[in-house]
């Protein structure tokens, strides 16, 4: 659609080791250094050592928060945000100087990191006077990293109460993923490291793809048991073939235009934006043949990255915020509710909010991510943190299980997060204080061309990596419909 977008001719990057350099008091600049087999520490360096960065890296505030009082969420939410788009404007202000940076990182401590540590500092003094904390300001400062470089968290940031977000779902799509995606990260890639990134200069590389073919099984069911809801619930909201699209997230960042600053699918609900609240969304028109279903279901479009600009080129959450290419509409999109392999399911509350997997994974490290990446025909092999390259004939499929337990009281949490939670994955049980709900799966195919070629949208900084994939949901539900799906769940039957 529209102009012809010229893909990046940003430098092919040569890494064979990671440094870190700390610098006084503002932060950490990751610095990739090239040296040959035979150089040594005494030799003088070589005229074309560099430093290769590739993203910036900043704590995520929503993860520490502590309870957030409901009279002050909306306000606590739209200061995040504000953190968000501090980090967007960095990003790009580091993408424009990115060379400099390179050859000069104390540049880059003093024209990106300083400045937004400064920044981070004023909302982080407003969110503590919000919640009467003391200083929050060892959040503020952050890093520039490369995109090879593990997070200074090692990945531990905020797991999900129930045996966290990594850890089985249910028997969904990332069971056993760590230990048998092993088999074929490197495959058919050649090493991914002298590839060009990305359309929009920030990603994706050669390296987030892998031959589903050299993956080995890695799903695994947790046995059903007696008194298990072993029933099935299907509603058909189509593919979002009216082409509905924002950059918001109104469970994130509510009355924030933006807050996504990544484009998203709408099925379902019709008025969600940054500004729908519950009345709205109540009234709002749905896709769903079943109009007892109004929920919103959304997640980041998937783009061809294939030259072509789309019609937000110039937008935001698209040519503005990085994300380019054309936006795929999905091949098929499916969307059931299951039950509990051990016990009977009890009704969601109306308007509940979930949110499955982490948008900010690459940085924040993988203990909220959740997608699934496959293709048709090989789904008993289940991605993470890498893009599938299917074989002819075969399509690419997005799976997103989302958490089955819920609290019993709130219909959302302080870090969107908390008030629900993935069952135990051995034994499909939910944590103490969790009641077993309808288990929301949804599964998304696109056809594109075999190979290398296509990502997800993302924040600018996230560079564009399959790990931060992730999903939305509110349920929208009117009541008799929804204890007509508990029914078909705890009766085993099959509905639509």
């Amino acid at each position: 659609m529209g102009r012809t977008r010229k893909r990046s001719t940003r430098a092919k990057r040569v890494v064979a080791a990671s440094v870190a350099l700390v610098l006084g008091g503002g932060g950490l600049i990751a610095a990739n250094v090239y040296a040959s087999a035979g150089q040594g520490w005494g030799d003088p360096p070589p005229a074309a050592r560099t430093v290769s960065l590739s993203t910036i890296d900043c704590p995520d505030v929503a993860e520490e928060l502590p309870e957030v009082p409901g009279s002050v969420r909306g306000s606590v939410d739209r200061e995040l945000a504000t953190l968000d788009s501090q980090i967007t404007v960095a990003y790009q202000r580091f993408a424009d100087n990115k060379r400099r940076i390179e050859s000069d990182p104390e540049y880059g401590e003093q024209q990106i990191l300083t400045p937004l540590r400064n920044e981070r500092v004023n909302i982080l003094q407003r969110i503590a006077l919000m919640l009467q904390q003391p200083s929050m300001e060892s959040l503020a400062p952050c890093t520039l990293r490369a995109d090879d470089e593990a997070p200074a968290n090692g990945g531990q940031d905020g797991g999900q109460n129930g045996g966290g977000q990594n850890g089985g779902q249910d028997g969904g799509g990332d069971e056993g993923q760590d230990g048998g995606q092993g088999e074929g990260e490197n495959g058919g890639q050649d090493g991914g490291e002298d590839e060009e990134p990305g359309q929009a200069g920030n990603g994706p590389e050669a390296s987030d793809f892998v031959d589903i073919r050299s993956v080995q099984p890695n799903v695994k069911l947790p046995r059903q048991r007696s008194g298990a809801s072993r029933g099935t619930f299907t509603t058909n909201c189509g593919r979002n073939e009216n082409g509905k699209f924002n950059p918001d997230n109104v469970i994130v960042a509510p009355g924030v235009s933006n807050g996504a600053h990544h484009m998203h699918d709408y099925v379902g609900n019709q008025a969600n934006d940054a500004f729908a609240g519950d009345d709205d969304l109540a009234r709002g028109r749905t896709t769903c043949r079943n109009q007892g279903d109004r929920s919103t279901y959304y997640w980041p479009v998937l783009r061809l990255q294939n030259g072509q600009s789309e019609d937000d080129a110039e937008a935001d959450g698209g040519g503005k915020d990085q994300n380019v290419g054309e936006i795929q509409t999905p091949a098929q999109v499916t969307l059931n509710f299951v039950g509990s392999p051990v016990s009977k399911v009890t009704a969601m509350p109306r308007f509940l909010r979930i949110i499955t997997g982490d948008a900010k994974a690459f940085t924040n490290g993988d203990a909220n991510a959740n997608a699934s990446w496959s293709c048709t025909g090989f789904e008993n092999r289940q991605l993470k943190d890498k893009y599938p390259i299917c074989p002819q004939g075969s399509k690419v499929v997005r799976t997103f299980r989302f958490q089955s337990c819920w609290d019993g009281r709130n219909t959302d949490s302080a870090n969107h997060r908390t008030h629900v939670a993935f069952a135990d994955p051995a034994s499909g049980r939910c944590g103490q204080g969790f009641r077993a709900i309808p288990q929301l799966v949804q599964r998304i195919v696109y056809d594109v061309p075999p190979g290398p070629g296509f990502a997800v949208d993302s924040f600018p900084e996230q560079l564009h990596k399959p790990i931060t994939d992730h999903g939305d949901f509110i349920n929208v539900f009117d009541q008799r419909l929804m204890k007509r799906l508990v029914g078909c769940l705890n009766e085993g039957r099959r509905c639509a």
